[in-house]
């Protein structure tokens, strides 16, 4: 199969393939029954105590707090709302972002230098942020489509180094100024806060690893300035107004010229090999080549904070909070001020993570360390509903220093032993309770094998399906609603699946119906009023296991009484990720990632265009709150 044609991890998988072994003696019986869990959506344990806790929400469990009503799945090359909604297209990849860039060319798909100045590619995390009178729209543009990008040439690959750069400089984060007028939002261009982030822009490397010799390079001995963020996945917001975008699948971008080289155990680990992914970036930039500076894939893997108030600003790479492929970066203000940022690392089997700051948020004053100096944790869940956050300390892991720990961060949490989960993706945090929430997309290697690391994989917790197909979202409340304190509680909020074609854990959990059923959930986001937005990104083939299923969607659940409803219907063959709303909550931003990846959609534009990711504006007939 041509590499183009294949997903990043079964890429990593072909490059890196781990044992098919797996050690089924370490499944232990599950204290919550078979049955019981798959008879529906869980209560958060059965306990007077717990049960108080959640008796603010019985409150609402009898009001329908959806303002739409619930559309089918189809498999169109359009997006599809509800009745009373219309959905525009904001911006494209490839649209200028100021007046002497050049219009998209579909003939040429562009150049390096037209891309550097235009809205990249393959939209995901996104925010809009407010500066005085003015909105701030920050975009991950997480990676390109080669046979897309490239689609002018004969074979759908680069021809010439400027095609290289090309979809280098697709990668990155936009950063535009947006406005409505006559209830149309538009790109304001020329805007002074109008700016590309890309591979090559500079960068700072801040917290415990920087400065440490597995960072250093030949271009930065001193390990503290890298260059460039790429790979952007999901995203998070800070309450002092920066943006954390946060690296993911970094590893497929570094090669070597030697094809006898032999990358480490511990680059490995994190997907890196000899072979990149096809973009062939160290044919023009020699970092990007592991035999000749072995160092550079270890100042990638972070979360980037960038002010975007600021154009001139540096982001930073935020050590402290770990490296491995970050999904989103969910931030909460605990009740004492400290600061807890919530961490996925999306690859089938690996962990969930915590970050708790050592220093407390005061609107005003310094904040800067408060992303550098803290406490990381990886979670355990426990089959009894019960769970643990494992501290990563050189005592707790054996490793040297909390330098190393930063830096090699699976093989820290892998030491402690913790949970092995089914990809954990978007993590969201409820805005009116202390619940948090996290997708776990699917993880066909669940209960067959392990890990990259080796770590086994067995059924269980909130992992109950082997080679699970359809994912499922688990959430957990922190005891006593402190999000700092080690001990929570978990259930599953649901199971997707399939009713229509299967019977039994396939079918998914009793709030999933023929009417709303999905496959991977991925992105998720609370919205102001405590309603929780899924998106997917998963199997649009609408046959067999996917029958019925359509395109990939977002739905819309209430975590009061489990009810879960479709909103929207993404184009053909795209993944609908990232979501944000404007300031006044009257517009609902909704990224449209990779349309017609394997060449069967000419959306946006239609007739013979070529395809674009996009983000789109969705609001109400009515001119009523969305969210």
């Amino acid at each position: 199969m041509d590499r183009k044609d294949i997903s990043f991890d079964e890429f990593d998988e072909i490059e890196n393939p781990s044992s098919e072994e797996n050690d089924f003696d370490q499944i232990v019986d599950s204290a919550i029954s078979r049955r019981g869990l798959l008879g529906g959506v869980f209560a958060f344990g059965s306990c007077a105590a717990l049960c108080s806790t959640f008796a603010p929400n019985l409150a609402l469990a009898a009001t329908d707090r959806f303002a739409f009503e619930a559309i089918a799945t189809n498999s169109l090359d359009a997006i599809t709302v509800p009745e009373g909604y219309i959905a525009e297209v904001l911006v494209r990849w490839g649209d200028p972002l100021w007046s002497d860039s050049p219009q998209f060319d579909h003939a040429t798909r562009g150049t390096a230098a037209s891309q550097a100045r235009t809205f990249g590619d393959n939209i995901d995390g996104m925010e809009v942020l407010a500066h005085g009178n003015k909105s701030l729209l920050v975009v991950n543009n997480e990676y390109t489509n080669r046979s897309i990008i490239w689609g002018n040439r004969a074979d759908g690959k680069s021809e010439n180094d400027d095609d290289i750069l090309k979809g280098k400089m697709a990668h990155g984060l936009s950063v535009v100024e947006i406005t409505q007028q006559d209830g149309k939002w538009n790109v304001v261009q020329d805007s002074p806060y109008n700016r590309r982030i890309t591979p090559d822009s500079e960068m700072e490397i801040t917290g415990p690893a920087a400065g440490h010799d597995l960072l250093k390079t030949s271009a930065d001995p001193s390990g503290t300035k890298s260059l460039g963020t790429w790979n952007n996945c999901g995203n998070g917001s800070t309450p002092w107004g920066t943006y954390l975008a946060c690296e993911e699948n970094f590893n497929g971008y570094f090669s070597a010229a030697d094809e006898d080289h032999k990358v480490s155990a511990e680059l490995k680990r994190y997907g890196v090999s000899s072979k990149d992914w096809g973009y062939g970036w160290a044919q023009i930039d020699e970092r990007f080549d592991v035999s000749k500076h072995p160092n550079e894939p270890n100042r990638a893997g972070y979360v980037v904070e960038i002010d975007p108030r600021d154009p001139n600003s540096i982001p930073k790479k935020r050590t402290a909070l770990g490296r491995f492929k970050h999904e989103n970066a969910e931030l909460v203000v605990n009740s004492d001020g400290r600061i807890v940022v919530y961490l996925g690392d999306d690859e089938r089997g690996e962990f969930l993570y915590r970050y708790v700051s050592n220093g407390i948020y005061a609107p005003g004053a310094e904040t800067d360390s408060l992303l550098e100096d803290g406490i990381l944790s990886v979670a355990k869940f426990h089959d009894n509903g019960a769970g643990e956050w494992l501290e990563l300390t050189p005592e707790t892991t054996g490793m040297a220093d909390m330098a190393e720990i930063c830096i090699h961060t699976r093989i820290a949490a892998s030491k402690v032993g913790a949970t092995t989960m089914d990809r954990p993706e978007w993590v969201s945090a409820n805005p009116h309770y202390p619940e948090i929430y996290c997708a776990l997309t699917n993880n066909k290697n669940r209960g067959i094998k392990p890990n990259a690391g080796g770590d086994q994989t067995p059924i269980g917790g909130p992992n109950p399906r082997e080679a699970n197909k359809y994912g499922q979202i688990v959430r957990w409340r922190p005891n006593g609603g402190d999000h700092t304190d080690k001990g929570f509680v978990w259930d599953l909020y649901l199971l997707a699946g399939n009713p229509t074609v299967h019977s039994g854990d396939k079918a998914g959990s009793k709030n999933i119906t023929p009417d709303n059923m999905f496959n991977s959930p991925d992105g998720l986001n609370f919205d102001s009023t405590g309603i929780l937005w899924i998106q997917t990104d998963g199997n649009y083939s609408n046959e067999k296991d996917f029958e019925g299923q359509g395109n990939n969607q977002m739905l819309a659940g209430d975590p009061v009484t489990g009810e879960v409803r479709r909103f929207l219907v993404g184009p053909k063959q795209c993944e609908v990720t990232g979501l944000t709303w404007s300031t006044d909550r009257r517009t609902m931003f909704v990224g449209i990632q990779h349309p017609g990846e394997r060449g069967d959609s000419h959306w946006p534009e239609g007739g013979d265009a070529v395809p674009r990711s996009a983000v789109i504006a969705v609001r109400r007939e009515d001119g009523g709150l969305v969210g």
